[in-house]
């Protein structure tokens, strides 16, 4: 599930450190220390009563290679998948969510963006933007039956949301047919009524309908069982309204007029050939892509018409930029990044932060911090 997590500031910006000096931990090792540290944190030994009864790694296993590598669960005939959808408390109803009906993209707008995810202090919730939510639920290939909605059958208003979409995904050196879940969303009041496992069921009898037997989502908090773990980093580039709305605050020996000096960024970009991405760069950049991603054991595996859709430009919602090298027209490097806003909560005088969320970036010819800076001062002159 591609939930990504609720904003919050890192402890520490330093746009000059250097990560070399610090080189990831083995993944082994961090994940075994995560939960590590999850289980001595909860001396009650919490359990998952729903994941543990799901098809996922769960945490007493991990570390064992004695397990073999494969599906936990194996595919089944179609003719042995439910053939109904589960059963909803007796005052709602399912619905199937067409994002292209301005009417309905229009109720999961609002759905979401007075219920989704919110900080841990309560200031600051994601707003998704319906044309965001178009880009991300609409793939190629997507099944409109995977965009789930849950109505209360008097009013008929749409109080829960969860959705799929299918992706290609390597691992090692198998590509396989997998879902994407995201945007698991029940409105405040109902958050007792126990809707999310039956839609998380729901969503994925969908999936096994369409004979996908994986699936993939992300949480901010330790289910049962991450395959891998990812850090997220800001960096500020509005140290005043950060500052002012409460998302950042100025350090002990910090003024506010030393926080802006420090995080002035050029007024423009410094590599050359640096444009932004068009139509007729996606075979280009499909190929950096690919051999960037070939590092990773598991990883998207991207085709034309899925690069043209996840990065060609798209206002308010996606930014990429191509390097062109000058002599030879050749496209070496890329850079994207997202459009995710949030809510701010309980503010008299803003009531939108505009965030940009790095997507895919690869260099092979300019330094990856040199392509970064870049990104940060584009991202700057468009108000983010």
């Amino acid at each position: 599930m591609a939930d990504r997590e609720s904003p919050s500031e890192s402890n520490k910006e330093n746009p000059d450190h250097d990560s070399a000096e610090n080189p990831l931990p083995d993944y082994k090792t961090t994940l075994e220390h995560i939960v590590q540290k999850f289980q001595d944190t909860n001396t009650s030994n919490k359990q998952h009563k729903f994941w543990e009864t799901q098809p996922v790694g769960q945490f007493k296993d991990v570390g064992n290679s004695s397990l073999p590598e494969g599906p936990i669960e194996l595919p089944k005939p179609l003719s042995e998948v439910k053939q109904e959808p589960y059963n909803l408390p007796n005052l709602y109803e399912w619905t199937v969510c067409d994002m292209e009906s301005d009417e309905i993209c229009n109720e999961v707008y609002v759905l979401l963006t007075n219920n989704y995810v919110e900080d841990d202090d309560n200031l600051f919730r994601f707003n998704y933007s319906k044309e965001f939510l178009r880009w991300a639920l609409h793939p190629p290939g997507y099944f409109q039956s995977w965009h789930i909605g849950v109505r209360v059958k008097s009013s008929k208003k749409l109080v829960a949301f969860i959705t799929g979409i299918p992706v290609n995904m390597r691992v090692r050196d198998e590509v396989v047919k997998m879902a994407e879940v995201n945007f698991l969303c029940v409105h405040k009041k109902l958050r007792s009524k126990r809707l999310a496992p039956v839609m998380i069921k729901e969503v994925t009898r969908r999936i096994h309908l369409e004979n996908i037997w994986q699936a993939a989502y992300t949480a901010g908090v330790l289910l049962p069982t991450p395959v891998t773990t990812c850090q997220y980093w800001h960096r500020t580039l509005n140290p005043k309204k950060l500052i002012d709305v409460g998302f950042s605050r100025l350090g002990d020996r910090m003024t506010m007029s030393r926080a802006i000096k420090l995080y002035k960024l050029p007024n423009s970009t410094s590599t050359p050939g640096l444009r932004k991405m068009e139509i007729r760069d996606v075979p280009a950049v499909t190929r950096l892509l690919k051999n960037y991603l070939s590092q990773f054991i598991v990883a998207p595996d991207f085709d034309d018409i899925e690069v043209e859709h996840w990065l060609l430009p798209q206002e308010n919602v996606i930014d990429s930029y191509v390097v062109e090298s000058q002599d030879t027209r050749e496209i070496t490097d890329f850079i994207s990044f997202y459009t995710l806003p949030s809510s701010i909560l309980n503010n008299q005088n803003h009531s939108i932060l505009k965030a940009a969320y790095s997507f895919y970036n690869v260099y092979t010819r300019i330094p990856l911090l040199q392509l970064m800076n870049d990104a940060l001062i584009i991202a700057k002159a468009e108000g983010f």
